[in-house]
């Protein structure tokens, strides 16, 4: 089966989306920041919403089913049996870590995260939830990639003052994916010295082909506080419709989250959302199949690119997404290359320093697109580096 991804994948008609990514910037800077791919809607998932305008069928959320939806994709893609009454559905992933970070926590705790980091954690916890940030940096391998520094976070859950780790798996936005060996050393730290542990699991369903995810709460040790946060607003291109949900690892969690998040919280969940969702995991499975091909392909093509192109970029191909980190720290181009790329090859980019102090002199790049604009955006800013050398 073909869904044909790449139709309508020129600039002129995606220009005549309305979404942040495409009006953020002029129209002659090609948009690769924020994480929206290119391709065309699911066909289940635009059958959906159509069919709900046909019928006004535009008002409050209503659960449905959703949680069973979710459980069957959880099962038949990782293998993790969850049980759908230990689901809460909430507006987007960001809301359910400042809920989950309330409950889980004081004001003034500390609140562990890997840097570089996706910049809403470093806001939610710090502006949001009014918590302390606790920067374990990830550990460069010799081959470029990223992992997780485990005797450095044991060393943070110790401290007094930390209550709560956030973990981001896979991780944006280098697009590492923790082993079951790494999260099972990170699960029994945290156990040992008390600490809940909130997994961002929105990339889960977008590991290159190959690649196994492994879920957090399926080897959580019984006792362990912990939660799972999931979305098909990543994978299935969403975000806009707005839903999002909490996976429990246990009755306990479940119980006191229920009674601490507000009721109002819960209605900001939107119907197409909720709609959007079950078929995401119901029928559009085969789409997605599709897509992580596409993306594992512009990976390697980038990789590729930039070899020849750009051979002193740092880049190691992420094994989950469609969101490359890039190092273009022997280019002389300032702390923040997205803003030069922004003004001088006429691409926008994520830029670095958002991500953490490990992100100067860095850049995130969305490849979820054509492989014609992915050679375009490389082609520019090679040519913008060789301008300024020259």
């Amino acid at each position: 089966m073909s869904f044909d991804l790449l139709r309508g994948a020129n600039l002129d008609e995606l220009h005549q989306r309305t979404s942040a990514k495409w009006r953020f910037y002029d129209p002659d800077v090609i948009p690769a920041w924020i994480a929206e791919m290119d391709y065309p809607l699911a066909p289940a998932i635009a059958e959906t919403l159509h069919a709900a305008v046909d019928r006004s069928d535009t008002g409050y959320r209503w659960v449905g089913e959703l949680p069973e939806a979710l459980a069957c994709f959880a099962a038949d893609t990782w293998g993790w049996r969850l049980d759908p009454a230990q689901v809460i559905v909430l507006p987007d992933v960001l809301t359910c870590m400042a809920q989950a970070i309330t409950h889980f926590s004081r004001p003034g705790d500390g609140v562990v995260i890997n840097t570089p980091v996706y910049p809403p954690f470093f806001t939610t916890v710090r502006d949001i939830a009014q918590r302390t940030l606790v920067e374990v940096p990830l550990l460069r391998t010799e081959l470029g990639r990223y992992d997780y520094d485990v005797a450095s976070m044991e060393e943070a859950f110790a401290r007094k003052d930390v209550t709560v780790y956030l973990l981001c798996s896979p991780h944006n936005p280098t697009g590492s994916v923790p082993s079951h060996e790494t999260l099972m050393a990170i699960a029994d730290a945290a156990q040992r010295h008390g600490v809940s542990v909130i997994a961002d699991e929105i990339h889960a369903p977008l590991t290159h082909p190959g690649v196994t995810h492994t879920p957090f709460l399926s080897i959580a040790p019984g006792g362990l506080s912990a939660i799972s946060l999931i979305s098909a607003s990543k994978a299935w291109n969403i975000a806009g419709l707005k839903c999002a949900q909490i996976v429990a690892a246990d009755e306990e969690v479940l119980s006191k989250l229920q009674t601490s998040i507000p009721l109002e919280v819960t209605y900001g969940t939107g119907h197409f959302g909720v709609l959007a969702s079950i078929a995401a995991y119901r029928d559009s499975v085969p789409w997605l199949d599709e897509v992580r091909a596409l993306i594992a392909s512009n990976s390697e093509l980038l990789r590729e690119m930039l070899a020849r192109q750009l051979p002193e970029v740092g880049f190691a191909p992420p094994s989950a997404s469609y969101l490359a980190w890039l190092d273009f720290g022997a280019y002389e181009l300032g702390d923040d290359p997205a803003a030069y790329f922004a003004e001088r090859a006429k691409v926008g980019l994520s830029p670095g320093p958002s991500f953490g102090e490990l992100g100067l002199k860095c850049a995130r790049l969305n490849f979820g697109t054509a492989p014609q604009i992915l050679g375009e955006i490389v082609n520019r800013v090679a040519m913008s580096i060789d301008g300024a050398s020259n």
